[in-house]
Parts: C-alpha cells; sequence; structure tokens
C-alpha cells in the first residue's frame, strides 16, 4: 500500500510542475481559463499528503520521534485543505458529467470532515480517537490509487468489450474507489482497533466483579 501511494504520488505530481495544460492527466475545460490552475494546485499537494500518509502510520516513527510525526501531520493536514479548495473549484468546471460531480463533492466532504475530526480529537488528547480517524482520511486520500487502479482494469477490459466508453469506466472507476475508500477503513477499525478495545475491557470487567458482563459482552 505504501509502494503504491508513493509511486503515484511520485508519478502523477511532475505533469503538473511544467506548466504545460496538455500535459494534465485530467480533461481542462477549455472555458474556464483558471480551471487548469485548480488541476495543479489540487494535484500538487494531494501527492505530497498521499506521499507523506503512510510515514504517520509507522509506529516507531510515531512513538521515538513524535515532534517529527507532528511536523510531518500538520503538513499533511495543510496539503489536504490547499487541496480540497483546489477540487472543489475544479470538480464544478469539470467536464466528466454530473455523476462525476456528485462522487467527487462526496469525497472532497468526506475528505474535509475526517480531517477535521482528526484534528479536534488530537486537540483533546483523544489519541485513539485521532486515529481512527486519520485512518479514514487517509483511506480517502488513498482512493486516488483505487482509481488508477480500477482505470486500468477498465482500460483492459475494453479490448475485448470496444462498446465500453472511457466515460462509462472512468465514472465507474471514481465511484468504486469512493466506495471502497470508505468502507475497507471499517472492517479494520472494528476488526484491529475496536473489538481488542471491546475485550480488554471485558476482561478488566471480568477480573473486577469475577463474572462476565453480560452488557459488554
Amino acid at each position: 500500500m505504501t509502494i503504491s501511494a508513493m509511486g503515484v504520488a511520485a508519478f502523477s505530481a511532475p505533469a503538473y510542475l511544467t506548466g504545460d495544460a496538455a500535459q494534465s492527466r485530467i480533461p481542462v475545460n477549455p472555458d474556464v481559463a483558471p480551471h487548469y490552475l485548480s488541476i495543479v494546485i489540487h494535484a500538487l499537494p494531494a501527492s505530497l499528503a498521499l506521499f507523506l500518509g503512510p510515514l504517520q502510520f509507522i509506529t516507531p516513527l510515531r512513538v521515538k520521534r513524535p515532534g517529527l510525526h507532528r511536523i510531518v501531520g500538520r503538513i499533511y493536514m495543510i496539503s489536504i485543505v490547499a487541496a480540497t479548495i483546489a477540487a472543489t473549484f475544479a470538480t464544478i468546471f469539470t467536464l466528466d458529467g454530473v455523476p462525476v460531480q456528485v462522487g467527487f463533492a462526496l469525497l472532497i466532504a468526506a475528505w474535509v470532515y475526517t480531517l477535521a475530526r482528526g484534528y479536534r480529537t488530537i486537540r483533546r488528547g483523544e489519541v485513539q480517537l485521532h486515529r481512527i480517524w486519520m485512518i479514514r482520511n487517509y483511506s480517502l486520500t488513498f482512493a486516488a490509487v483505487v482509481l488508477r487502479a480500477f482505470l486500468g482494469l477498465g482500460l483492459a477490459l475494453q479490448e475485448p468489450y470496444p462498446w465500453i466508453t472511457f466515460a462509462d469506466i472512468y465514472t465507474s472507476s471514481v465511484w468504486a474507489s469512493i466506495v471502497i475508500c470508505a468502507v475497507i477503513p471499517e472492517y479494520f477499525i472494528i476488526q484491529r482497533m475496536l473489538t481488542p478495545l471491546a475485550r480488554r475491557q471485558q476482561r478488566r470487567q471480568t477480573a473486577a466483579t469475577g463474572r462476565p458482563d453480560r452488557a459488554v459482552a
């Protein structure tokens, strides 16, 4: 996951460093002059966030270098804020149709909401909740990788099924990446974090009372 995230970030960003709209990997609206600029302002910080995100989940780095963890976290947060503002403008004027606009609008809203919750929880010292919300947030960031994977699969299907248009592939890929990146993290949050926490709580209550706590069980 880390390799694919950093690989996509390293692959995507250079195309937007040239200032050449012809190299844009997203169709540019020729009737809206700032559209390409909004794509650039979105793509560069979003690529940075995609690249930095995996570093925040490395336990030794987080435990031994908390100062570095906070610095990277602030850069990540600023990158997401800049990327979402630009993405809002880019989505409004996209040439990819209403279904794609709706999908990206929902993704942007969820991206901002999970980031805000992650920031608020760490400000309150709620480390476990902060971790849960940032897992959700980075999963939405990772949708950029999943989207490209689905695009590659869809394009591969065009050869045996030529009636499938690129618009169909792109729209389906956008929605599939959003749904997958919103749902899969919940499985890991429940199985890897909440379930063990509930079991530990049950064991503590059982040890204290000498009998299982039916409410917790």
